[in-house]
Order: structure tokens, then sequence, then C-alpha cells
């Protein structure tokens, strides 16, 4: 089963297909394809096709990446290729984050005849454990991938706990994700490092730890109040770099395309947010906050009305790796511990006012929060310790 055309769509209607060559991937928008049906900010509707060696970065942004590849993998290589057009097909047909949906008639007839019955939030939140409900949701869900990542988590349909009539058939969407033995902790991680996020009054989307604290689960933020898909791009795909390029660039070039794609009522406080999440992921030792990371959320391409999405997918990352750095340039360096210095210049690069503030702010909420969940300390004393040390520094120099 060897794709070489897929349909692509947005909520405006049919857009265009993506076609393979023999070296290349190619986007054509159809002929009766209107502004609105863009696909992307920055791949307008256009006569001319658009070609690219590797899958453009729009369709790259979903893709299936780490443990979650290798499971999808393992289920799929034995009866069909699992090239790009495959995994696109996968992660572009159900729910895939964003407003771009693929569609391959084959996939199509695949995923008919599974079954996706949803689940209920209150049941995952208190699994007692006995059994590994993560394997198991990921075996039910992996061919619903339409998230990237390499921390395992699935995207799954969340089942409604009231009988009363749903004002729409749209279903709500979870994120789960599971640190798994490879890194013990991280559902801990996550919740503390955006419950920080939350009390500084960084907008995250909503967010909750499984009883037995090993699932972090998340809501999808790129739905409205109908479940009806927004516009969401990732900054690499912004910047029409490959998923692997999400380490290149810095916060700078991040702070430039804010710039560019967000109008001027919606610069400042996206600009401020920019500042804020970067700060935090310096005092919490974040070393993960690449360009995929970080997003912008939109109607429609021809709305400009695009503002930086939620903060998510915040952990420190020094209680894995010690001497961990940051994912991208921050003034010129990588250093966590230099990143004092570094974020004074970038809160000038985004003409932040009072960044010192800011920062105590941040350092503040970190403290509040610790004490807040003291049972974390004792499930997981490796982490709290691993963000107490990174934060030791800026305490220091800010406090």
């Amino acid at each position: 089963m060897k794709m070489t055309s897929l349909k692509v769509s947005t909520p405006e209607g049919s857009s265009g297909s993506i076609l393979t060559s023999a070296e290349d991937f190619l986007f054509r928008y159809d002929e009766d394809a209107l502004p609105p049906m863009a696909i992307s900010l920055s791949m307008p509707v256009r006569p001319d096709e658009f070609r690219r060696r590797d899958l453009h970065p729009i369709f790259q942004m979903n893709l299936p990446e780490g443990y979650v590849l290798e499971q999808l993998r393992n289920r799929l290589a034995k009866t069909v290729n699992v090239d790009p057009m495959l995994l696109l097909a996968l992660s572009g047909s159900s729910s895939p984050i964003g407003r771009v949906q693929v569609h391959s008639e084959t996939v199509d007839s695949l995923l008919a005849g599974q079954q996706f019955p949803g689940e209920r939030l209150d049941e995952i939140l208190t699994w007692d454990g006995a059994e590994d409900i993560f394997a198991d949701l990921l075996d039910r869900y992996i061919l619903r991938a339409g998230i990237s990542g390499v921390q395992p988590k699935v995207l799954v349909p969340e089942q409604q706990e009231t009988a009363l009539p749903r004002v729409t058939s749209k279903t709500s969407d979870l994120i789960i994700k599971s640190g798994r033995e490879e890194f013990p902790g991280l559902a801990i991680n996550e919740f503390l490092c955006m419950s920080i996020a939350k009390e500084a009054g960084i907008p995250v989307p909503e967010f909750f730890l499984s009883d037995n604290a090993q699932l972090f689960v998340m809501r999808r933020f790129d739905r409205d109040d109908q479940q009806n898909p927004i516009g969401f791009e990732d900054m690499a795909a912004l910047m029409g770099l490959s998923a692997d390029q999400k380490y290149s660039k810095s916060y700078a070039a991040i702070a430039k395309a804010v710039r560019l794609f967000c109008p001027a009522k919606h610069q400042r406080t996206s600009l401020d947010q920019l500042f804020d999440s970067v700060a935090l992921s310096c005092i919490v030792g974040n070393g993960d906050a690449h360009l995929k990371n970080f997003g912008l959320l939109y109607s429609e391409p021809t709305q400009r009305d695009a503002c930086l999405a939620p903060a998510y997918d915040i952990v420190n990352t020094t209680a894995y790796i010690p001497e961990d750095v940051l994912a991208l340039d921050l003034a010129g360096n990588k250093s966590l511990f230099a990143s004092r210095q570094g974020l004074l210049e970038f809160a000038h690069t985004c003409e932040i006012e009072r960044p010192k503030e800011r920062i105590q702010n941040l350092l503040t909420a970190l403290e509040v929060v610790l004490e807040r969940y003291p049972q974390h300390r004792e499930r997981a004393p490796h982490v709290v310790s691993a963000i107490q040390q990174a934060a030791a520094p800026f305490a220091l120099t800010f406090g």
C-alpha cells in the first residue's frame, strides 16, 4: 500500500492535494480553492505548487515520533510500508492538532473498521495501576495518532460523563502522557511545571494528574467551545523547517515570528507570554523548549487574528540529563546557568517592561506550587530537587 496522493481539507472546504514524485513532495491547491482554505499562514492559496524534498512542515507537524512511532511501526510493518505519506494519512485523518485534515480512502476505510469508543476522564484519573492503562490506550488509539512528540503520548476521545443530550455531536479529546520506566516521575514533573505556569498567570490548557501520579492528562487547546478546529501551527512549521530542525534557530527567532504573523492587537500579550514561557523554562530547568513547543492559534489565515498558543510541554529535563542545556539559543548561549543574563537581553528583544518583576513572579509561583504539593516531593524527590536546583541561581540573582 504505497500512497502517492492524499486529499487535504480545512473546515472551509477542500483545499488541495499532496503528491509524491520521484524525489519531491508537492502540494497543489485546487483550482477553486479560496484564500480562507489556505493550509498554513506561510502557504497562501496560489496557482503554483509548493514543492519540497521532504514533507512540507505543516504536514510534518503532527507526525508521530519516538516511542509512539516505534509502536506504530511494530503494528503495521508486516503489512504496509510505513513511509511519511502513510503516517500523514493516519495522523491527519481523524482528529489532528490544528485545522488541516488529510484524507486517504484506504486509510479512511481502515479506520472505519476501528472502534474509538472514547474514555472517561474520571476513570483514567482514578486508575489504580493494576494494569498498564497507557499501553492499553495506546494499543486502542494508536491509529488515531494525530499528535507529535518523542514522549509517549496518545490522543483519546473523551466520553461524556453525563447522559444529557449533547449540544454538539463532536467530542473533546484528551492528550494522555506517560513517562513509563524510562523517565520516572515525568507525569509529576510536567504537572508541577505546568502548575507553576498556571500560578504565574501564563495561559495553559486544562490539565490533570492521575491519582497514582503515573499519567499526565491535558485537554487539547486547538478547539473552540463547540469543539470546532482552530488553526494551530508550531514554530518549526511557521519557519518552514522540518521537524528534525526543531533545535535550530533561537528564542529571538520565535519573537520575530510572533511579530511577523500576529496582528498588532495581539503582539504585546503574545510577546509578554513568550518571555514568561522562556523564562520559566530557564528557571525550572527545561532543556526541551524547542520550536515545536511554541505555536500560534488563529481562526483561519485571512482573519489576521493569530496569537501565541497556551504554554504546553513544560518539564524539568535536568532530573534525567543533569548537564542539559537550553533547546534553543538565548542571546548567543545555550547554557541554563548563563540564561540569567540572557533573559534580560531577551526581554529587550521582546520589549518587556520590568522583566525582573516578571521573573520574580515566576519564582514566587514556583515556591507556592512546590509548597502546595508536598506529596509529590515524597513520590518524586529527584524531580523536585532538580527543579529547586535549577531555580536556585535565579532566586539569588532576582529574588
